[in-house]
């Protein structure tokens, strides 16, 4: 398992605007293209450097592209990077205020202590 990588993903997506729109309209597009091209990237650093041999695993690219954050959750991926990336993806969708927060919470609430391991 790649928790590394998923939560690379989940972060650098969510910090980007444009790749956020783009992963909301086209989740498998965006996967593909940042796996091909920013995955083995150096963050913050030197953009000459790379490495060649991280990928994500194909249960992990299927919550990726079916924006399955109970899934990426079951997987390691970090809580606090799932939510707010879907929260700036898909809070518009909802009338009320913190709708979206609270659909995160039941649809997590199956959960008992301990919780999947985050730690990378």
């Amino acid at each position: 398992m790649t928790k590394y990588l998923l939560n690379k993903f989940l972060y650098t997506v969510d910090r980007d605007p444009s790749l956020v729109e783009r992963y909301r309209d086209d989740a498998q597009g965006t996967v593909a293209w940042w796996e091909a091209n920013l995955a083995n990237a150096l963050l913050n650093g030197h953009t000459g450097e790379a490495g060649t041999w991280q990928r994500l695993t194909d249960e992990e690219r299927a919550a990726l592209t079916g924006h399955d954050y109970v899934a990426l959750f079951s997987l390691g991926a970090h809580p606090f990077l799932t939510l707010t990336l879907f929260i700036a993806m898909f809070e518009r969708d909802h009338d009320e205020p913190l709708a979206f927060q609270k659909q995160y919470a039941a649809r997590l609430a199956h959960f008992d202590l301990p919780y999947p391991d985050i730690a990378t």
